[in-house]
């Protein structure tokens, strides 16, 4: 009976222990990693560090001072391959991250190579390598699918035109930084989080001082919402082709001023005398380039080419566009792949056939094709980011309703700058709306557009 009694004094206890770490593998993640995935991740890494590096093809062989110190005063007939060198190893809450000094003969290209390999050997569920610096890079370890359930870290990069919007897979957050990069294409097919993604966007941008001009051919479905924030909005092609002749107009009154002060773009101007920035939000992109007779295809002919001159040279001038839609190609039109051309940002939700992931990224990061056409269509929100440099990375947006996304709005509605070159198009909003149905819109008269 003492033997019983004392198995069952010892056993429970640790029964309940591993069940509630069983739940919280499951149920909290990050705090499972921080009892127990991260001090096994990195005695596991200590103890196979080097045979890891060795298997993997990261090592080199030594110098003649390193072989000839080693057999000579060492005294070992062995000299072992070099890896590269650790130089520091820290621990988050959602993984490990180590900096590595390479040795030469080695270059950042030939570890990310090796990622996938060294995430198996040491149990971890992503490694994204980063170069830090010429002859470093840091190894970001993810201990758990991140991106299961998405919480954006408190600390984010942060700037006069930066908005963070969703969640890296390496944990970090991924910005939308417009002074590095100006312009941006997302796509994606229905029920793909596209909408989620630009509802972080412009929850995030509205908490600037910016203006923010809306393009909704839907009659304004998504953009209505935002009506207190926009000091622009056009619901059809029509009012849309003469908002953009006004933005053109604006972009010009600009350069004008540029000139005046003989600077290259208006970041260089005393604030005193610098315009608001403009972002330029343009849903479902395509409605733009439909047409049904002769006279709607001058239209989209104008329309088409107001935008790209608005791509090729706005940036100077302040203004930024957010093109969105489901599919954007030459198959939409003349046109289309200049305008494409011009949008250095790229992301990508889940489409529905591989000729539209290859129009997003195919360009610019041939190997994130493959990562589009994987994403499960139960993942909402889950995107291929990507830009002209072939860095690209995999994210999810955190949830947020149209709903909120408007109360959002409606309280920063006193950060909304006038813009006379488009005033005839300004939504008509009370302080106090917060839901799409609520906000009235102003449609501009043919002589005013």
């Amino acid at each position: 009976m003492t033997d019983v009694a004392t198995l069952w004094e010892v056993g429970l206890p640790l029964a309940g222990t591993a069940g509630g770490l069983g739940y919280a593998k499951v149920r909290a993640p990050r705090v499972f990693w921080s009892l127990v995935g991260l001090p096994v991740t990195r005695v596991r890494f200590a103890l196979n560090y080097q045979s890891t590096m060795d298997v993997c093809g990261l090592t080199v062989q030594p110098s003649r001072l390193r072989a000839f110190m080693v057999r000579n005063l060492a005294r070992r007939p062995d000299v072992q391959p070099v890896p590269p060198k650790v130089r520091r190893v820290r621990g988050t809450s959602t993984g490990l991250r180590v900096t590595l000094r390479l040795p030469a003969g080695l270059e950042p290209a030939d570890v990310m190579a090796a990622s996938e390999r060294l995430r198996h050997a040491w149990g971890v569920h992503s490694v994204t390598v980063v170069e830090t610096k010429p002859g470093f890079v840091e190894l970001r370890m993810t201990g758990y699918d991140v991106l299961n359930r998405v919480r954006m870290p408190r600390q984010s990069p942060s700037g006069s035109m930066t908005v963070p919007v969703a969640l890296r897979e390496d944990g970090t957050a991924f910005v939308r930084d417009y002074l590095k990069v100006p312009h941006a294409l997302t796509l994606g097919a229905n029920q793909s989080g596209k909408s989620m993604y630009q509802r972080n966007l412009v929850a995030g941008l509205a908490r600037l001082p910016v203006a923010l001009v809306g393009i909704d051919c839907k009659r304004g479905v998504e953009q209505r919402g935002y009506a207190p924030r926009l000091s622009a909005l056009a619901i059809t092609p029509e009012e849309a082709d003469g908002l953009l002749d006004g933005l053109v107009g604006e972009m010009e009154e600009r350069f004008d001023l540029l000139s005046e002060h003989g600077v290259a773009d208006i970041w260089a101007l005393p604030e005193d005398v610098r315009p608001a920035p403009v972002v330029v939000l343009v849903d479902e992109v395509a409605e733009l380039f439909l047409v049904a007779t002769k006279k709607d295809e001058e239209r989209r002919d104008r329309m088409v080419t107001q935008l790209i001159r608005l791509g090729q040279m706005a940036r100077a001038a302040g203004i930024y566009l957010e093109i969105c839609g489901q599919r954007f190609g030459s198959d939409l039109g003349k046109g289309a792949t200049a305008l494409r051309a011009q949008l250095t940002g790229r992301t990508v939700h889940r489409v529905n056939d591989k000729q539209t992931a290859e129009m997003g990224v195919g360009d610019i990061a041939p190997d994130a094709v493959v990562t589009v056409l994987t994403i499960p269509p139960d993942r909402p929100g889950v995107a291929v980011a990507g830009d002209t440099s072939g860095g690209w990375s995999r994210i999810r947006t955190p949830a947020l309703t149209a709903a909120e996304a408007a109360a959002i709005c409606a309280k920063y509605a006193h950060l909304t700058p006038d813009l006379p070159a488009v005033a005839a198009w300004r939504p008509i909003a009370p302080a106090s709306s917060a839901t799409p149905e609520s906000v009235p819109l102003v449609k501009p008269s043919p002589a005013t557009a």
